[in-house]
């Protein structure tokens, strides 16, 4: 009887561990899925990496290589931290947005006298980042609540009320610091600043997970 006792004890006991070292497996799998980086988290990273580099602000026209075609890397406007960090992560939208617009050019903005796509400027313009982010179906609701727009968003705003767009990415708060930040290039190079509403906002979009290419960025490093 007390060997049996003893026996069924032991099962218990067998019994109780295993669950226990299930338990603990499964919280070290969820900690480590908890901590891989996502998409949009790699993507904000790579926006703050652009703060590191000087870049001085300029508008012109360049012809450029495509696919993968950059401006001179000292150089750029807005939509070039929006392109370089998502060539970051291997996504060249000079080869996506171009793709778009020559099969479906009428349904991008007219804003600037053309009648067919040129692969060098079309991506570097705000309105038609705006449509073919809308496209994809990858517009998100424009509000006034902080909360909704995450690391790795895309905002793009009006600057003076007359159409002069602009667009940056959302970005964690720095180490001390509360609120939504933001990388963008307003004139003086990629800057981390509290700019989310300081101008109207136009337009919010979180583009880019499940995205498939084949481009490997020649200058940037892959943010991991």
């Amino acid at each position: 009887m007390i060997k049996f006792a003893s026996q069924a004890v032991q099962g218990r006991m067998k019994c109780c561990f295993g669950l226990v070292l299930v338990s603990l497996l499964a919280t070290g799998i969820l900690s480590a899925q908890e901590q891989e980086p996502t998409f949009y988290d790699r993507l904000a990273k790579a926006a703050l990496e652009r703060t590191k580099s000087f870049v001085r602000y300029d508008p012109a026209y360049v012809v450029l290589k495509y696919p993968g075609g950059d401006v001179p890397p000292e150089t750029g406007v807005c939509t070039d931290v929006v392109i370089r960090s998502y060539r970051a992560l291997g996504i060249d939208l000079q080869a996506l947005v171009h793709e778009d617009m020559r099969r479906n050019f009428s349904r991008y903005p007219k804003n600037w006298g053309l009648s067919r796509p040129d692969k060098n400027i079309d991506h570097r313009r705000v309105p038609n980042l705006q449509r073919y982010f809308k496209r994809q179906g990858a517009a998100l609701p424009v509000s006034d609540d902080e909360a909704d727009y995450k690391a790795g968003d895309l905002v793009a705003w009006d600057l003076n009320g007359r159409g002069l767009t602009h667009i940056g990415i959302v970005v964690p708060a720095p180490e001390g610091e509360s609120g939504v930040w933001i990388v963008h290039n307003i004139g003086a190079g990629p800057k981390l600043e509290q700019r989310l509403f300081d101008w109207k906002v136009l337009g919010h979009y979180r583009f880019g997970e499940g995205v498939k290419q084949n481009f490997q960025p020649e200058s940037s490093p892959k943010v991991n």
